[in-house]
């Protein structure tokens, strides 16, 4: 018997407060993780937090519509402040063509053995 693949989330809450959610991000967040990403982000406790922190420095790949599943979250929440966290140089570059360098905090690029793009930090 053949084993099933059941698709798994690229999205792990790794705590949160109420007020604050930490989530992680991790592997190759690729086209067949944009449903399960956009379902667990809108879902609580996420939707009631006022801080975000995402760690992405396991992250090898994002693809572009997952990047623009973030922005939504930042556009939709404008209250909610967004803080990614290691992107690699690739995964980095997708958020910046999402535009998420300009609606959210960038901190410790390049940390995870990227391309060996510089940190750096935007405004929201």
């Amino acid at each position: 018997m053949a084993a099933a693949h059941l698709p798994v989330s690229p999205l792990v809450v790794r705590a949160t407060d109420g007020r604050r959610a930490e989530l992680i991000l991790t592997g190759d967040i690729g086209a067949k993780a944009l449903r399960p990403l956009e379902e667990g982000l809108a879902a609580p406790p996420l939707n009631e937090a006022d801080e975000w922190v995402v760690d992405m420095s396991g992250a090898t790949h994002l693809d572009l519509a997952c990047a623009y599943a973030l922005l939504r979250v930042v556009t939709r929440w404008p209250a909610a402040a967004l803080t990614i966290r290691g992107a690699r140089g690739a995964v980095h570059r997708t958020l910046h063509h999402a535009g998420l360098d300009r609606a959210a905090v960038m901190e410790d690029l390049g940390a995870a053995g990227g391309s060996g793009d510089s940190g750096g930090s935007g405004a929201m």
